[in-house]
């Protein structure tokens, strides 16, 4: 079969390649692949991987063969699944825990955007526990994670403040936002819940914007930059104020039923999935490039054809 895996000092970065099957454990299916998304961490990992490692996270295709201890789809099933890596390919193995069946409404290309983004945006926002009538501030909200954190803060009956330029107000709002500002010192009041993915000075806004008792959750660091800060910025408005740290992998089990929340939901219209840019899976490096200079508005997905 053929799989793109890594090509460190090369021009292109990544070769198609052919490559053996995979071979699936007892508890994992066989999937053979229609979709894949692409996330920026994925993009920094192959200049640090070795030569012939295989990326590739977010997944959507049908079963090829079952898992062989009966747990998950039967052969033929279109699903939608989070793989540790190896997902830019044909063929790719995959734990049944990770795996949701796909309805029928919803594309391979939009189900691919999920995986990654969209159980990181739910994750991010349990969190902040019920957030109805609450307060949510969501930075990078243009982004792929932010763009469902504002959709899904929104249908759980928050009142959510996207922070982005101006150029994204409009779809924005659309999704939900109540309002978009251009930094979180732009906000007005304190938020119950933050989702921070930026860090350095954003970080730092948002410690000023949280309310007494409330949550920054920090999911990312985008700026690349440092966040110098002092026991007395929570005082006073800030008192008993908590910053928690949230990697995606380390997250919990049950990606799978995750993916079926999500599915569902775009399934039945409640959720828009962001698709910016769709190309085929030879087309790799123009969609890295283009994601990598912020000229994709949503996620970039790659047609495994």
């Amino acid at each position: 079969m053929k799989a793109l895996v890594n090509a460190p000092g090369t021009d292109e970065f990544v070769r198609l390649t052919d490559v053996h099957e995979p071979t699936a454990g007892p508890h994992d299916a066989l999937i053979r692949v229609h979709a894949s998304s692409l996330n920026r961490g994925e993009l920094r990992l192959l200049a640090t991987r070795p030569a012939g490692w295989r990326p590739g996270q977010d997944i959507a295709g049908v079963v090829e063969k079952a898992a062989e201890d009966g747990s998950g789809p039967s052969v033929g099933t279109r699903v939608v699944a989070l793989a540790d890596d190896s997902g830019w390919a044909e063929l790719v193995a995959v734990d049944t825990d990770r795996i949701a069946v796909l309805d029928d409404r919803v594309s391979f290309g939009d189900a691919a955007t999920l995986p990654i983004a969209g159980t990181t945006a739910l994750r991010t926002l349990r969190l902040g526990g019920s957030l109805l009538g609450k307060r949510v501030l969501v930075t990078g909200a243009a982004g792929g994670v932010g763009r469902y954190q504002v959709q899904l803060a929104a249908l759980q009956g928050a009142r959510v403040t996207a922070v982005a330029s101006d150029k994204h107000e409009k779809v924005l709002l659309k999704l939900g936002a109540a309002e978009v500002v251009s930094s979180p010192a732009a906000a007005e009041g304190t938020f119950d819940l933050i989702t921070e993915s930026v860090g350095g000075e954003s970080l730092s806004e948002a410690i000023g914007r949280v309310a007494p008792h409330g949550l920054i959750v920090v999911f990312g660091l985008s700026s690349g930059k440092a966040t110098p800060f002092a026991f007395r910025d929570f005082a006073p408005g800030h008192e008993n104020a908590r910053i928690q740290i949230f990697m995606s992998y380390a997250s919990g089990p049950d990606f799978g039923a995750d993916l079926k929340v999500l599915s569902d939901l775009v399934a039945d219209g409640s959720l828009t999935a962001q698709v910016g840019l769709e190309v085929p899976w030879t087309e790799l490096a123009t969609a890295a490039q283009s994601l990598s200079a912020r000229g994709v508005d949503g996620k970039a997905v790659l047609q495994i054809v």
